[in-house]
């Protein structure tokens, strides 16, 4: 598993990503403590217990780490928040890193005002972040390569 921080050298820049990756880094770890608060205090978030995300987005009260995440997803404009969500089904497997315009759009299309909820559903959000940006770094590098080579 790699972890990505704000200073970390990478192909892709914000622009194409169309998140910052200091504010990207900031949501995989609060994401990541998020998973491990609940995994340890309770029914993993995105479980079929009955436990209610849209409870966790809307009162937050003392809890600041779910605050930490929400927020900063809840901030960003659609384009950032369409790409937080295509990020994801790279990270998955729903969609490969030469599909990311595809899954882009397609979460462009799907957005509405419960961005936040829906990525919080998934169990392994900070996972598939990680994971999706590896593979669009990793075929950022592939395709400077062949452009170098030509």
């Amino acid at each position: 598993m790699t972890r990505i921080f704000a200073g970390t050298e990478t192909i892709i820049g914000d622009d194409d990503l169309g998140i910052a990756r200091d504010k990207l880094a900031g949501i995989i770890e609060h994401a990541r403590i998020f998973d491990t608060r609940e995994s340890n205090g309770g029914t993993p978030r995105g479980s079929n217990s009955g436990e209610d995300v849209t409870s966790i987005c809307e009162d937050s009260g003392g809890d600041t780490v779910g605050h930490e995440l929400v927020q900063p997803i809840r901030d960003l404009d659609v384009d950032g928040q369409a790409s937080l969500v295509a990020l994801a089904w790279s990270g998955r497997g729903t969609d490969s890193a030469s599909e990311w315009n595809e899954a882009a759009s397609r979460a462009r299309q799907a957005h509405n005002s419960h961005t936040a909820e829906y990525l919080l559903s998934l169990p392994l959000l900070p996972d598939y972040l990680e994971n999706g940006l590896a593979e669009l770094d990793a075929l950022a590098a592939v395709n400077t390569a062949r452009e170098l080579i030509a």
